[in-house]
């Protein structure tokens, strides 16, 4: 008989939940509804929720830097175009959810950043971690002689981070993929021109 992992399952739909609601509509009750399982289990777990919506951003954060590096760190593909790969990646899966779940770390930091400063700062690391995945491939491209040798790598993918989660956002508001269309073609056609 397989053993069931409740907290692993609790956390797996927390995050589903909150992905399409937002963390301040979700409650508990939902969560524990849709897991089958008693409240008291939620506390045997987690002494809060805010403690559940803090490891939700950690899962999710370990996943998608397992996702991230998948794309980035392939070197069987010239580093601008991992940066290409991945950005068509999210376009394809935006467009598969009819652009309404967006980005979860970007969805929980225009929610919470203000309300919260355990949830901002986790949020504002997970993301200065994705800019530095983004500044190491393109310092490869830049030894590679895609990216021109002035080009300051962190600037760069602090742009490419900012303006690819205000593209999902933008996406999500016109239920449409064009604003990340657009971004991808603009980036590569000005600032990532080889």
């Amino acid at each position: 008989m397989e053993k069931r992992d409740t907290k692993a399952e609790i956390i797996s739909i927390g995050t589903g939940l909150i992905a399409l609601h937002g963390y301040n509509a979700t409650g508990i009750d939902a969560v524990l509804k849709q897991a089958g399982v008693p409240k008291g289990s939620f506390y045997h777990y987690f002494g809060s929720k805010e403690e559940f919506g803090l490891e939700v951003i950690d899962q999710f954060a370990v996943r998608y830097d397992r996702k991230l590096d998948t794309f980035l760190l392939d070197e069987e593909v010239a580093p601008l175009n991992r940066i290409r790969n991945y950005l068509e990646y999210g376009l394809t899966n935006l467009t598969q959810n009819q652009c309404s779940r967006g980005c979860l770390i970007g969805n929980l930091g225009q929610e919470l950043a203000d309300q919260n400063e355990r949830f901002r700062a986790r949020l504002d690391e997970i993301f200065a971690s994705w800019k530095e995945r983004f500044t190491a491939c393109l310092r490869e491209a830049q030894a590679a002689g895609e990216l021109a040798p002035s080009a300051d790598p962190s600037v760069i993918a602090g742009f490419l981070l900012s303006g690819w989660e205000g593209a999902i956002l933008r996406a999500k508001v016109q239920k449409s993929p064009l604003p990340l269309r657009d971004f991808i073609d603009t980036l590569f056609a000005t600032v990532l021109r080889t």
